[in-house]
């Protein structure tokens, strides 16, 4: 009983952490800016304005599949690390024609790989971000307060910069599609497609592909996937870090049920019973058992076996063996099969059939001529 509530108490104590951590996530939040989320800095106006325009819609989850080389796909910020075969396929992709917008604060390692992304180390201000003409219709765009600017290649053209002159946001050709990296997500976030230009920069990107082409979102790299079960993502994510407070209520819980309250007491050692015990053991428990009847076969047998093995005779079958013996020995086998009826016989008590249970025993064991002498 203790030890069952000692594992209530830690089963408890987990689930309050658990609930703890995860009611205390804030609410109303997608810091990965998913097509999903309706928070402010989430993503699910671009799918509708794109569906607006005109556009079908998908979301790219379960498997990392990507929709036809003419469309456009929306990757924001991934949670979940690309491997390096999803980059490799995001880059063919769009080598036979597609379009890609990378929107991402840090960026993934193998898709900047990719994509040959470089970025500086720092952040610097972005409140607001002023396009180049390349941009139709937006002068200014407005995002978070800190973005980490591109360090641009001459293939790769500049359509934001920041007050200070430096890239944050950038197009380039890439075989026969073209790529769109933006320091800042939240340009084309829900909470800021309202604010200076944002609107419009949205619609451009739109406008890089066909009307009617596919438009869509990865989602894929936004959920658990196999490389999520890495060590750095038992505390880099909520539910990691909940999976991680967990195993430590498990153990606290563990510990706690394996507290001394007291000295240790030596166990007693055990006595070796004589072989006699365990024979009146069995023997009382086949008397409780009412199983008499058992008990005169088991006699009758055993001492069967015990004559045939000193006669050379086979035990089985018994009518063949009592034939055998009858041939052999005919006065060993008449007083075998007497000892025998007299054994079936005792009705009287457990004294009679003791008797005759000893009067077997003679006869299977007979004793050495040298014990009868002296007997």
């Amino acid at each position: 009983m203790r030890s069952l509530r000692g594992w209530v108490l830690a089963l408890v104590l987990a689930l309050l952490i658990a609930a703890v951590a995860y009611l205390g996530q804030p609410k109303q939040d997608s810091p990965e800016h998913s097509s999903n989320s309706d928070a402010a800095n989430g993503a699910s106006a671009a799918r509708l304005f794109a569906e607006a325009m005109g556009h079908p819609t998908s979301q790219i989850e379960g498997t990392f599949a990507l929709p036809s080389s003419q469309g456009l796909i929306f990757v924001f910020t991934p949670t979940s690390a690309y491997s390096a075969d999803d980059a490799n396929q995001a880059a063919a992709w769009v080598r036979q024609g597609g379009v890609l917008v990378y929107a991402s604060e840090q960026g993934d390692p193998e898709l900047d790989r990719a994509f040959s992304v470089t970025r500086y180390g720092g952040a610097i201000g972005s409140g607001v971000e002023y396009a180049n003409p390349s941009l139709d219709g937006v002068t200014t765009v407005a995002g978070g307060a800190f973005a980490s600017p591109f360090d641009v290649s001459a293939q790769q053209v500049a359509m934001l910069r920041s007050r200070g002159g430096l890239p944050l946001a950038y197009i380039q050709k890439f075989g026969a599609g073209r790529v769109v990296l933006l320091a800042d997500p939240l340009v084309i976030c829900n909470g800021y497609l309202d604010k200076a230009d944002n609107g419009r920069l949205l619609s451009d990107l739109l406008g890089l592909v066909d009307d009617g082409a596919a438009v869509g979102f990865d989602e894929y790299h936004h959920g658990v996937i196999l490389n999520d079960f890495a060590p750095q993502a038992w505390v880099a994510t909520p539910w990691g870090a909940a999976i991680l407070w967990f195993l430590v209520a498990v153990f606290v819980g563990l510990l706690l049920r394996g507290r001394r309250f007291g000295p240790l007491i030596p166990r007693p050692a055990e006595t070796v019973r004589a072989d006699a015990e365990w024979a009146v053991a069995v023997g009382e428990l086949l008397r409780r058992s009412g199983a008499r009847a058992m008990t005169l076969g088991m006699l009758a047998s055993a001492s069967e076996r015990a004559v045939a093995q000193r006669t050379g005779l086979p035990a089985q079958p018994r009518d063949r063996f009592w034939n055998a013996l009858y041939s052999r020995a005919p006065e060993l086998a008449a007083e075998l099969a007497e000892a025998e009826r007299v054994l079936y016989g005792t009705a009287d008590g457990d004294a009679d059939m003791l008797n005759a249970a000893q009067r077997l025993h003679r006869i299977a064991y007979p004793p050495a001529p040298e014990r009868r002498s002296r007997q």
